[in-house]
């Protein structure tokens, strides 16, 4: 790709995303407002009780990373980006070393399409973590085994490369992809990183690494919560039909935008340019209450990057 048509692209995603008018929580890469997506009543109300919570913690003590963290935390999942970037950032006044403070922010301005923010909050959270021992990071939604399949080193540099990945730069992307590798021990976190891995290096027509990547997945490991993007391995592997596969994204959910995304990057890198931009269109209008996951804005940047062609 010329360094001209990279540099209009990153251009016209940062005056897309552009900071909102009150009431949304972003403007789409396309130029669309985005305000929070709604939740059933039972739903909403178990995640209003977790913030009354979190909320109650911090006001004990105000100056506690741990509470501003958790804060920051419950109003994300409620939709509530903008008052959890705040949260964030008022525990980097506070607590300016803490990578935790920089990886949760950093994570919400992907959420908000805010993608130069993200790298700058993301690439500081790397600087802090490198060298130190990593930690298991707690699930504030856990998993249908309670088990936490992520740590600290491996959200800085996941969200890192995928912040990167959606800003069309995807030499850096692989060098955060690899870096996440390294610390992704369990089977859940390693094919959620060698999905994104394999996608890259494909993306950079880079096939014979992109296969070596694939070497470790296999159809029987254990996984958890990350089964869409194990299928998606699976298919990349010739072991999964993609018959199968779009038949998932018509069911709806976030495992529509998660494989949607994979099934029409796999048509794109393949040669099927028609056949992908229809799948990135059909998640981006038909499952839009699903925004904020990644399989959603990875659609929403490609479709983008068509515009600016």
């Amino acid at each position: 790709m010329m360094i001209g048509r990279r540099a209009l692209v990153v251009t016209v995603l940062m005056l897309l995303a552009a900071a909102p008018p009150q009431g949304q929580e972003a403007t789409s890469l396309l130029g669309k407002p985005l305000v929070a997506a709604p939740q059933s009543a039972e739903a909403r109300a178990a995640l209003e009780k977790n913030l009354a919570a979190a909320r109650a913690e911090y006001e004990k003590d105000p100056d506690d990373a741990d509470a501003i963290i958790w804060l920051g935390r419950r109003l994300g999942y409620l939709g509530r980006y903008r008052d959890a970037i705040a949260a964030f950032s008022e525990g980097i006044d506070k607590h300016p070393e803490d990578a935790r403070m920089y990886r949760h922010r950093g994570h919400r301005h992907i959420s908000v399409r805010e993608l130069d923010k993200a790298v700058a909050d993301l690439s500081k959270a790397a600087s802090l973590v490198e060298g130190r021992p990593d930690e298991v990071e707690p699930d504030g939604q856990p998993n249908a085994r309670n088990i936490p399949t992520s740590t600290l080193k491996t959200n800085v540099y996941y969200h890192l490369a995928l912040a990167h990945y959606l800003r069309d730069d995807f030499e850096q992307a692989l060098e955060g992809w690899r870096q996440c590798e390294r610390y992704s021990k369990n089977p859940d976190m390693l094919v959620a990183t060698t999905h994104w891995l394999y996608m890259t290096l494909r993306r950079l027509d880079r096939a014979g690494e992109a296969r070596q990547a694939l070497e470790p997945i296999s159809a029987g490991m254990d996984i958890i919560e990350n089964r869409s993007y194990h299928r998606l391995l699976l298919l990349y592997k010739g072991i999964e039909k993609a018959d199968a596969l779009e038949a998932a994204v018509k069911s709806g959910g976030l495992d529509a935008v998660t494989i949607g995304y994979g099934l029409g990057n796999w048509h794109l890198y393949n040669g099927r340019r028609d056949q992908a931009m229809s799948l990135f269109r059909e998640i981006v209008e038909q499952h839009a209450n699903q925004w904020p996951a990644f399989g959603y804005l990875a659609a929403e940047a490609e479709l983008a990057r068509l515009r600016a062609q």
